[in-house]
């Protein structure tokens, strides 16, 4: 190691590239320009078949090193004439260079094999993505990436126009050009490594937590038009999610417009039955199921027609015609679900500003990581998967709930999980009426929930997402035609609360577990 590096920022001339890609995009048409220009390409197994099929001259790797490809290919590139060749600084290392044998290599294209495709096969075990880790690719990319004083490395085939317009233009390519690409290059390795970590330990929340992704959008702004913003994607992920949808029409997704959507499907994947969610500032404002989508929508939406306005709906059930031609009657900002008809989508497209997103199947919400920004760091935590059960219930009045009112608890409960605490949830005839949500008060939050259920209270059941500690919210909901609380319990004053239900003819279910969401 040198004690006192210097780096050398002038432009540099290409005379040799090694090229090696599992990704070969636009490789036959960069190999004929580099050709062209008189650059010598080296080259090994695909990548050089690819190659020499159009008529591009090309040297074997194993030709220049006079070393075979051993061990089934996991060792081709390992060689100090290659390593050498690219770890070289050409001010400081001529003699060795010259001693040894060894040519410059100025351009490294390379690009890995997509080890997310690996892990996400059916068949594949820990033997199957072992065997597919790349060795050799990633050892040349992170040396040409540091030694951009004189190298040049490119990992995305976007790039190659970039390095041949240089080229082109001026002979050379500039020291700006391999600063930025380095950056890049050791950004893919980067990815690469983590996708490998993150597949290989035994922990999710593991005393090492790496993330990474990959840019899936450039959005105007964020929340706040101050504010910039952009979409990333987990790297191979084609689950059916709101960045994966098909979008049939209407303006790009906003930020704002990607988080309601992913709370609708967050919520809407609670249920398995026909179901309609109406959210509204990642909350949702109204949800119903039921057997006929066009029923279901219109209670879903009628829950808080207030609320709706400018809201995101989702179903999960294919939208025909009947309930595209009722939503048109409203402005909302995104229609989504698994499939349209020819028909809906007909009727949708005469209103060209709403988005309308095909999800593909809805299936049940899985067990992934959330994480949140915290000065300093980051917090993470499974996402609540939990599914409550009739089992799970434990009635603690003298008046007991009906089968019917334990229905209508269970699915209360799971739109419940999906409002902001402090939450409070109204429901009637698997329809929520009332939704009290995100205030620093549980009183505060029955208030709202009751203010907006209006007459619809009568013969409703009201869900609460952590205990009372206080009876007042019991003595609060008394005569308004509340007949059943749902809540975890676990407060020191549950006998308080359960004492003022006895009073009021009010029957309470303990679920023996929360669903708070801040």
């Amino acid at each position: 190691m040198l004690d006192n590096p210097t780096l050398n920022k002038n432009n540099i001339k290409i005379k040799r590239a090694l090229i090696s890609v599992f990704d070969k995009t636009g490789l036959p048409e960069l190999g004929k320009e580099l050709d062209n220009i008189g650059i010598e390409i080296l080259s090994t197994g695909g990548s050089a078949k690819t190659l020499r099929d159009n008529s591009v001259a090309v040297m074997d790797v194993s030709d220049y090193t006079k070393f075979p490809e051993i061990m089934d290919g996991r060792v081709k590139t390992i060689n100090p004439l290659i390593e050498g060749g690219i770890l070289g600084l050409r001010d400081t290392h001529k003699e060795d260079a010259e001693n040894n044998k060894i040519k410059w290599i100025d351009l490294v294209i390379c690009n890995l094999y997509p080890f997310s495709k690996t892990i996400s096969r059916e068949d594949c075990d820990t033997a199957l993505a072992l065997e597919n880790i790349d060795i050799g690719g990633p050892t040349m990319i992170r040396s040409a990436a540091k030694n951009i004083g004189w190298v040049v490395v490119v990992v995305d085939p976007n790039d190659y126009v970039l390095i041949i317009d240089e080229l082109k233009n001026n002979n050379e390519i500039s020291y700006k050009t391999r600063l930025s690409l380095s950056s890049k290059a050791f950004g893919h390795t980067a990815q690469y490594d983590t996708i490998i970590h993150n597949y290989l330990k035994e922990h999710q929340l593991s005393n090492v937590f790496n993330l990474t992704y990959k840019k899936h959008s450039e959005m105007r702004y964020g929340e706040n038009p101050h504010q910039s913003a952009a979409a990333f994607q987990i790297p191979g992920d084609k689950s059916n999610n709101v960045l994966n949808a098909t979008i049939h029409q209407g303006k790009k997704l906003s930020y704002n417009n990607i988080m309601d959507a992913d709370a609708a499907l967050a919520c809407l994947k609670e249920f398995r039955s026909t179901a309609c969610v109406v959210v509204k500032h990642a909350n949702p404002c109204g949800v119903a199921r039921g057997e006929e989508i066009v029923d279901v929508y219109k209670r879903a939406f009628n829950a808080d027609s207030l609320s709706a306005f400018g809201g995101i709906i989702a179903m999960n059930k294919e939208c025909n015609s009947l309930v595209a031609n009722e939503i048109s009657k409203v402005f909302v900002e995104i229609v989504l679900a698994p499939s349209f008809t020819k028909k809906a989508l007909s009727v949708f497209s005469k209103k060209k500003n709403l988005r309308v997103l095909e999800i593909g199947d809805i299936n049940p919400r899985e067990k992934l990581i959330e994480i949140r920004n915290v000065v300093g760091g980051i917090i993470v935590q499974e996402t609540d998967t939990s599914i409550t059960t009739k089992e799970n219930l434990k009635t603690v009045t003298k008046i007991k709930p009906t089968e019917t009112d334990i229905d209508t608890m269970l699915f209360g409960w799971k739109v419940l999980k999906h409002v902001k605490s402090n939450g409070i949830l109204i429901v009637k005839d698997n329809t929520t009426v009332g939704v009290g949500a995100g205030q620093v008060s549980r009183v505060d939050s029955v208030d709202i929930a009751m203010k907006k259920s209006g007459e619809s209270i009568q013969g409703s059941i009201l869900c609460s997402d952590a205990f009372f500690p206080f009876r007042d919210s019991i003595d609060k909901i008394a005569g308004s035609g509340i007949k059943a609380v749902l809540q975890p319990g676990g407060s020191v004053r549950d006998n308080e609360v359960i004492s003022a239900c006895n009073e009021h003819g009010i029957s309470m279910v303990f679920t023996g577990e929360r669903c708070f969401k801040h």
